[in-house]
């Protein structure tokens, strides 16, 4: 099986399914990640250029991804690059990854800047009904990131509604925890939705609703086979 992840920053992509991409990529299958704004000028206690880069690739790497697609688009100004030139960017990873399953942001993020990638990656899983020789994705799927998904401020749009459940274990939310790790200053210290002890919590509570050991719950919107 191949997955993308398309996220809008570096480390959304281990917030949202680290774990799970552990599990995938130690059992065979191809998990590549593109990522919308990798320079995230906006973040605070943002690393040196190098730094983030060294981070991005380390996390990653340690995660078994097998190929990362990075965009230069403005942080926490995704709103304002026009809509094609962010759905291309995505349908050029498509086209390269032949992922049977994507996965992205739910488009009810507090964050602005998942909602465009979200957005964009709605469009561009469609790629297959224009060009013909672009292989059909049979999933679409979104995400949790804690820090964005759980605030849930607008009501005019429906919030992430989890009907999968990817059982990871103790080793894998483990290995998502020492991935996000890797990422210098995007760790918090407990309360906060980016501490060891709020996504620990999250795992069991998510695997608890389903009797699992452990888990990150996705939305799959979109099925064909």
């Amino acid at each position: 099986m191949k997955y993308l992840l398309v996220v809008a920053h570096p480390d959304d992509e281990t917030l949202g399914a680290g774990a799970s991409m552990w599990k995938w990529s130690h059992q065979g299958n191809t998990v590549d990640v593109c990522i919308m704004c990798t320079e995230a000028k906006a973040r605070a206690f943002r690393p040196s250029d190098e730094e983030l880069g060294d981070d991005t690739n380390e996390s990653n790497k340690f995660l078994g991804v097998n190929k990362i697609y990075e965009g230069t688009f403005p942080n926490i100004e995704m709103n304002t690059v026009p809509h094609l030139k962010l759905v291309q960017f995505i349908e050029a990873a498509i086209k390269e990854s032949e992922p049977d399953i994507i996965i992205t942001h739910h488009p009810a993020d507090t964050n602005n800047d998942h909602l465009q990638a979200s957005m964009a990656c709605q469009e561009a899983i469609r790629l297959f009904q224009r060009r013909p020789e672009v292989k059909r994705v049979k999933e679409f799927w979104y995400m949790e990131v804690p820090s964005c998904s759980e605030w849930k401020i607008n009501n005019a749009m429906n919030s992430f509604n989890p009907n999968c459940y990817v059982e990871t274990g103790k080793d894998g939310i483990e290995a998502k925890i020492k991935a996000l790790s890797m990422y210098r200053g995007v760790m918090r210290p407990y309360p906060h939705p980016r501490s060891a002890e709020f996504i620990t919590g999250l795992a069991a509570y998510r695997g608890g609703q389903w009797g699992l050991n452990y888990a990150e719950a996705f939305e799959v919107v979109l099925r064909a086979y």
